[in-house]
């Protein structure tokens, strides 16, 4: 999952933050207490997985319990009674948001109750450092320490092996593997951590460090990942204390990063794939090699070997992922290609040490109805991409999973393939619109799976990604007002940028043309009330911004918008087709169009400037009523159309504002937010424009960063949907 760092909150200080706020009035208004808000049910809005699945490891001593790992998605458990995963991680909040990527997870064989987590999404200087997570009941509960290190789970590097180890000489006794800070060591069962003595790896603040742990019998083995192919990329300790490199294991590029581990206890052999890159990404060569523990012997079992040439006249260049060994039949194992882009990833099997070996791949059958989107706008789907996660049921040798960069397929026969991915949702959801009528409450845009149209929330939307053309990330989604059935989107794809419908999103045509901005530089779009004047704004990945386009031909021919500011969201008037609106964030000015976005003008101006993260909404069914959200400058309204903006009191941050259906007797919108009213950022409504707020989400249910969208149902009350960075879209209703 390529999901975007959560931007922090920028605050004004001194005088600065003093004439911003002076400038103009406040609404009087105080929260409510979370005391007496409503008891809601949040859900997610399946889509299936749509993300990293960067681990899977069965329990050796429970039938059907098993954990998987995701980069930025949190943690979950298989229920195999129930056919489905439980999120475990969905209780960390707004400041833990670095800590809903899971960098590794153990489990202690001897506790089969006990499960560890080593979470950590980044290893930057702007993240905070990580944290270790202990459960003595399965997830259901957790116990944490804080480290003093960061960890990266979302960063190359993030589908190695597990760097996290119950030691299995004593259960109290507990590794972790960092990426810049060597091996640290617990003996209190993960409550306190400190540097393992004598381990021979020398950290760097820019290599990958520890890429594995794993037993071998009472022998711990340590992957070494900053090795230049030369030097002892793999180490090992018998007692704990003294560590030393493995002698006589593989060497030059196609074994420089090890990248998993797994240990046949029959043979007594060690098996590792390795590649010269930590991946997903930028692997081109690998290999796989078996380590005979009892003499010390090393023999090479790669099944395919990186560099042949494919039909077109390319390169097949690959490395080696995922392994996993039969715990009922010895010399049974199964390896995964990585980054095999030109003949498409695999996963190899053998029952006889790795000496000969069946590619799955070749007789595979899969059935993607559960979840359409994984078909890409092809006929059918491909085995798979980012291969680093693979498992075999320790009860069942014909139970194979493996993850990919979207999902994570099983099959119980080795033939049939179908994804097991019900539970994990692990989208970054950006977009999210709730049409006022229409089958489908609603559509969604997000990082890598593009536009969604949801007619069910229960079930996986059965088009799929929306496609004519298909997009990668989704940039922008908008829907004309007054006329529903038109919606228009903008995103990242190989074959336009640019799409629109006339049935409310079911099916699209691209636009005619589109600016030469659009290829490398798609950013949001607006259309006003009656559908006929799109406004598109363009903006590179790196932050260049660049002038808006303007349409009133569907999309056939564009024109630019010198005066309106580089960078903006446009706003559409839900009322008047005439009217469009920009906040210049630069320069803290609010603009406006009367001639449905041919020229802007300033209105207010002395509002908060240089925050990057803003927000501007308009009320629906209103004329020139508009909300502007400034993250950690507040929550600012104007109703003449931007000519002045007031303070909102009740709240002292807001990240995401949205509407839906009044409540009964109301004759305003619900309003709900991403904010804080008091000490905590949480997610709130309110029933009387804003002067009060009750929080409606819970501590148990908090999903790390929500900062991007929010949208209340314009047909429900009560019911809102939230956009998240790495756990999809939650929705929830009054219980």
């Amino acid at each position: 999952m390529r999901a975007s760092r959560p931007s922090r909150r920028v605050v004004l200080a001194g005088a600065a933050a003093a004439a911003a706020f002076t400038a103009v009035p406040s609404l009087q208004g105080s929260a409510l207490a979370a005391s007496v808000a409503p008891t809601y049910r949040w859900r997610n809005v399946v889509q299936g997985g749509t993300g990293f699945v960067t681990g899977v490891l069965f329990h050796p001593s429970v039938r059907g319990l098993a954990y998987a790992r995701t980069d930025i998605g949190g943690a979950y458990r298989w229920d195999d009674s129930a056919a489905r995963w439980t999120a475990l991680t969905d209780h960390l909040g707004w400041d833990d948001w670095n800590l809903l990527g899971v960098e590794a997870m153990a489990v202690d064989p001897a506790h089969p109750n006990r499960v560890y987590l080593a979470l950590g999404t980044y290893a930057q200087s702007w993240a905070s450092n990580g944290a270790v997570l202990r459960s003595d009941d399965r997830g259901a509960t957790w116990a944490r320490t804080d480290l003093d290190v960061k960890l990266g789970a979302n960063e190359d590097g993030r589908g190695c092996g597990e760097r996290l180890l119950v030691d299995p000489r004593d259960s109290d006794t507990l590794w972790l593997g960092t990426r810049h800070d060597g091996l640290l060591k617990s003996t209190d069962r993960g409550a306190t951590w400190a540097a393992a003595g004598g381990f021979p790896g020398t950290p760097s603040a820019s290599g990958q460090g520890v890429t594995l742990l794993v037993a071998a019998g009472r022998v711990l083995y340590a992957g070494w990942g900053d090795s230049d192919g030369t030097a002892a990329n793999l180490y090992r300790t018998g007692d704990g204390v003294t560590w030393e490199a493995v002698p006589g294991q593989p060497s030059g590029a196609a074994a420089k990063v090890p990248i998993r581990a797994a240990y046949d206890k029959h043979t007594r052999e060690l098996y590792l794939t390795y590649a010269n890159a930590p991946g997903p990404n930028g692997q081109s060569d690998g290999s796989v090699h078996a380590l005979c523990t009892a003499n010390g012997k090393w023999r090479e079992v790669t099944p395919v070997k990186p560099g042949g040439t494919t039909d077109d006249g390319g390169t097949d260049s690959f490395g080696y992922g995922g392994v996993a060994v039969d715990a009922r039949r010895p010399g049974t194992l199964v390896v995964s290609t990585n980054n095999r882009w030109a003949l498409v990833d695999t996963v190899f099997r053998s029952t006889d040490g790795g000496r000969s070996w069946t590619s799955l791949k070749d007789s595979a059958v899969f059935d993607v109805s559960e979840t359409p989107y994984l078909k890409w706008g092809a006929d059918a789907p491909k085995f798979g991409w980012w291969i680093q996660a693979l498992a075999l049921d320790p009860y069942d040798s014909r139970h194979v999973v493996y993850g990919t960069g979207a999902t994570l397929y099983g099959t119980r026969d080795l033939k049939n393939w179908a994804p097991q991915i019900r539970g994990i949702e692990e989208a970054s959801a950006r977009l999210l619109i709730s049409p006022p009528v229409g089958e489908a409450h609603l559509l969604s845009g997000s990082g890598d799976i593009g536009v969604m149209y949801h007619e069910k929330l229960t079930a996986s939307p059965s088009r799929g990604m929306a496609s004519n053309p298909v997009f990668g990330t989704a940039t922008g989604l908008a829907q004309a007002a007054a006329k529903p059935a038109y919606v228009v989107r903008t995103g990242w794809g190989d074959h336009g940028n640019g799409a629109y419908s006339n049935d409310g999103g079911q099916t699209w045509a691209p636009f005619a043309a589109q600016p030469s901005l659009a290829k490398d530089a798609p950013g949001p779009i607006a259309v006003n009330a009656d559908g006929t004047a799109l406004l598109w704004v363009f903006v590179h990945w790196d932050g260049t911004k660049y002038p808006a386009h303007r349409s009133t031909d569907n999309g056939a021919t564009w024109t630019e918008v010198p005066s309106f500011p580089k960078g903006a969201t446009p706003v559409a008037d839900p009322a008047d087709p005439t009217l469009f609106y920009a906040y210049d964030s630069d320069t803290g000015t609010l603009l406006a169009s009367t001639d449905s976005g041919r020229t802007f003008t300033a209105r207010a101006g002395g509002l908060p400037s240089g925050d990057s993260q803003f927000e501007l909404v308009a009320a629906p069914g209103r004329s020139g009523d508009l909300w502007l959200s400034l993250k950690g400058n507040g929550l600012y309204r104007s109703t003449d159309g931007g000519v002045s903006f007031s303070k909102v009191a009740s709240c002292w941050a807001s990240y995401a504002l949205g509407f839906g259906k009044a409540a009964e007797g109301a004759d305003y919108p619900a309003v709900y937010m991403v904010g804080s009213t008091e000490s905590i950022t949480a997610v709130y409504r309110s029933d009387d424009e804003a002067k009060s707020w009750v929080r409606i989400n819970d501590d148990r249910h908090q999903w790390g960063w929500t900062g991007e969208a929010i949208a209340g149902d314009p047909r429900v009350h009560g019911r809102v949907y939230l956009a998240t960075n790495g756990r999809g879209i939650q929705y929830g209703e009054p219980a």
